[in-house]
C-alpha cells in the first residue's frame, strides 16, 4: 500500500504559528507543504472583562477551552495574575487544546476521545449533571453557541470569555496563484469553516477556479458542508487532527494516483 504523498504540493492554510506540525507531517509523508495562512489570531479588543473574570475564577466550577488559541491566550493571562483554583475543573474540545493545556501543566482534562467537537464534548459523563454549576467558556470572538446553549438548558450558568479575535490576513495570493499555475498545488487542507471562506475570498476569480479542481481535505463534516456550499466538489472529510488530514490525503491519492 502506498503511504507516501509522492512529492505532491499541499496547501496548508492554518494560522502561521500553528502550521509547523502539519507541515512536518506532510514532509514526513514525502509531500511538499505550501504555507498560506488564511486566519490571523489577534488579542481581544478589550481585555478588561477577561481580567475581571480571571480574578473571580474561584467562583467558577468548570472552564471549557474551545481551541488551542483560547488555551494559549487565556492561560498566559491567567498565569500572569494568579494560579488556577484547585477546585476548578478543566475541559477541552479538541486534541490540540488538550495538548496546549498540558504545556501549562494541566493534565486532568475532560475531553472527547473520538470526534472533536462541541457535540462530542457534551456527551461526556462529566457534563451531564451540571445544574447549578458556573461554567466559563474561553473562546474567540463569536462562534457557535451550541455548547453554551445546551449546558444552560441543563441548568448551568454560562459565561463566555472572549480572549482572542480572528482576522483575515492582509496578504496577496499572487505567489500562490503562480505556484498553482505551475501545478505545484495538488491538495488543499482547511481546518475551519471561517478559514475556508477566507481562502475562497483571497484567491479571487482565477484562484477559485483552481480551487474547484483541486482536492480539498477537511477534518470535520461541518467544514465539508461549507465546501459544498462553495461548489468545491472535490472535497472530503478526513479523520480528526493533523495526522488524520495526512492519512486522508494519502488514502485519496492512493485511489486517485
Amino acid at each position: 500500500m502506498n503511504t507516501s504523498l509522492n512529492g505532491r504540493g499541499v496547501l496548508v492554510t492554518r494560522p502561521a504559528h500553528q502550521a509547523a506540525h502539519l507541515a512536518e507531517l506532510i514532509i514526513a509523508a514525502a509531500g511538499k507543504p505550501v504555507l498560506f495562512p488564511v486566519l490571523e489570531i489577534l488579542d481581544a479588543a478589550d481585555l478588561q472583562p477577561l481580567y475581571e473574570l480571571i480574578d473571580r475564577l474561584d467562583s467558577v466550577d468548570l472552564a471549557i477551552f474551545i481551541s488551542p488559541n483560547a488555551v494559549n491566550k487565556a492561560m498566559n493571562l491567567i498565569k500572569s495574575r494568579r494560579e488556577l483554583p484547585p477546585s476548578l475543573k478543566i475541559a477541552a474540545i479538541g486534541r490540540g487544546s488538550s495538548k496546549e493545556l498540558k504545556h501549562f501543566g494541566i493534565t486532568d482534562i475532560i475531553a472527547p476521545t473520538a470526534r472533536f467537537d462541541s457535540e462530542n464534548l457534551l456527551e461526556m459523563p462529566e457534563l451531564q449533571n451540571v445544574a447549578g454549576q458556573r461554567i466559563v467558556i474561553f473562546r474567540g470572538d463569536g462562534g457557535r453557541e451550541v455548547l453554551g446553549d445546551t449546558l444552560a438548558a441543563r441548568g448551568a450558568s454560562i459565561e463566555y470569555a472572549e480572549c482572542y479575535r480572528r482576522s483575515r490576513p492582509d496578504a496577496s495570493a499572487g505567489g500562490l496563484l503562480r505556484q498553482w499555475s505551475r501545478n505545484e498545488i495538488n491538495a488543499v487542507t482547511v481546518t475551519s469553516a471561517e478559514g475556508l471562506r477566507n481562502l475562497y475570498d483571497m484567491l479571487g476569480k482565477l484562484g477559485r477556479q483552481w480551487l474547484k479542481t483541486t482536492p480539498v481535505f477537511v477534518p470535520h463534516p461541518r467544514i465539508l458542508e461549507v465546501t459544498r456550499e462553495l461548489g468545491l466538489e472535490q472535497s472530503m472529510a478526513t479523520p480528526s487532527g493533523d495526522e488524520g488530514l495526512v492519512q486522508g490525503m494519502i488514502e485519496w491519492f492512493r485511489i486517485h494516483p
